[in-house]
């Protein structure tokens, strides 16, 4: 079998399997937001879609850390692609049969297969830098992280378009071949030791005992909960009916945010060195913006500027926070079966976007937009406050 030894080749190959995995998970979201929205769910409705994709997500991450130490990196991401694939198929079925609950299970799929991919992806990362070389090691945990929410970005725009041109199934079922392709270039090229412990974890050792990582991954549940407050369900559909945008309007907005914020997590290493102390400040500079949006909204300043000027703003500051933690975590993370630091740093990840995912929706549809930047703002000081411990 063909393989590709070197360590570059190696970062490259799961790279461009990252790469795939997530245009199409973007994609997907955008998909659902949109089409559902189109049929008449309401905002709560359309978040409780989410609510196994998360929940699944969370508890994915913290077994899939475990089961990666036994099995390797290589197998566990190797099988959210096929998981993923599983769940694209599932819903290559007539319109009438996607009820809330058929929706939810298919998105409990791609969840745990999302997850299954980025653990796999980040974790890998660690094994193929030497522990003297930490400079490496962040420039390509940023290049990753920072490349694959660029494609994300492009996701988000690819749905709002396939939708638009394609309709809901055949956007799907694009994608679904598009992975299948992947996935079998994946078995044939990538090295499956990958990630293999020397000494077999316990399944006691799951929850980290290392205080530093404990405060990196509370602060993660409070810093992308702060986003996804308001920039899942609530965003999409306050642009689609207050400002009646269309599909392809709000997927290329949030595609170029997401693709900017990638960019920007990508020279993360150049304008920052990475440390508790550039986590603790980069969070802070950002914690009264969503408010000060929320003010403007209140004051009835020019919508549309104000929304995608404080997107910007938002994304730019957002993006060296979250490339930050990630070099952070896959740094201090254990030699010897890191996969399980990282799943549970992502877990909580996870279930920060799982309650805010929620809260997105509930917020939204009682209270309005404002109220969810409002709330952002209350998470991210949170997460200044636990950040201001973190090892310097």
């Amino acid at each position: 079998m063909l393989e590709f030894k070197s360590a570059t080749a190696q970062y490259i190959i799961v790279t461009l399997n990252y790469w795939a995995f997530t245009l199409t998970d973007g994609a997907l979201r955008m998909l659902v937001v949109l089409f559902f929205h189109g049929l008449g769910f309401s905002p709560l409705e359309i978040a409780g879609l989410f609510l196994l994709y998360e929940f699944f997500g969370m508890v994915t991450n913290l077994l899939g850390g475990w089961l990666a130490t036994a099995i390797g990196l290589t197998i566990t991401m190797q099988l959210g692609l096929a998981l993923q694939i599983g769940a694209l198929c599932m819903l290559l079925v007539d319109s009438s049969v996607l009820s809330v609950a058929y929706v939810m299970v298919a998105q409990a799929l791609s969840g745990i297969a999302k997850d299954l991919n980025k653990m796999s992806a980040k974790t890998s990362i660690k094994s193929l830098v030497a522990d003297d070389s930490q400079n490496r090691l962040y420039r390509w945990v940023a290049m990753l992280t920072g490349s694959k929410n660029a494609l994300k970005g492009l996701g988000f725009f690819l749905g709002g378009w396939l939708l638009a041109v394609v309709g809901f199934q055949g956007a799907v079922g694009i994608m679904a071949a598009l992975l299948s392709a992947v996935f079998v270039l994946s078995l044939i090229l990538l090295n499956r030791s990958t990630g293999i412990a020397k000494q077999r974890s316990k399944f006691t050792e799951l929850f980290s005992k290392s205080a530093a990582i404990n405060r990196l991954s509370a602060a993660r549940f409070f810093l992308f909960g702060s986003r996804d407050i308001w920039f899942v369900v609530a965003l999409p559909v306050f642009l689609q009916s207050e400002l009646s945008w269309s599909y392809t309007q709000v997927g290329s907005l949030l595609a170029v945010w997401i693709i900017g914020y990638g960019a920007m997590q990508a020279l993360a290493p150049k304008v920052t060195e990475a440390s508790g102390k550039t986590a603790f400040e980069w969070v802070a500079a950002i914690c009264l913006l969503p408010a000060l949006i929320a003010i403007g909204l209140y004051l009835e300043w020019n919508t549309e500027l104000l929304i995608i000027a404080g997107l910007l703003i938002f994304g730019a500051l957002f993006a060296i926070n979250s490339s930050v933690h990630s070099y952070l975590i896959v740094s201090y993370a254990r030699e010897d079966g890191a996969s399980m630091d990282v799943g549970f740093y992502y877990m909580a990840n996870a279930a920060g976007r799982l309650v805010c995912t929620l809260l997105s929706g509930l917020i939204y549809q009682h209270y309005g937009l404002a109220a969810c930047l409002i709330g952002s703002s209350i998470l991210l000081i949170t997460a200044a406050a636990i950040s201001w411990k973190l090892p310097r």
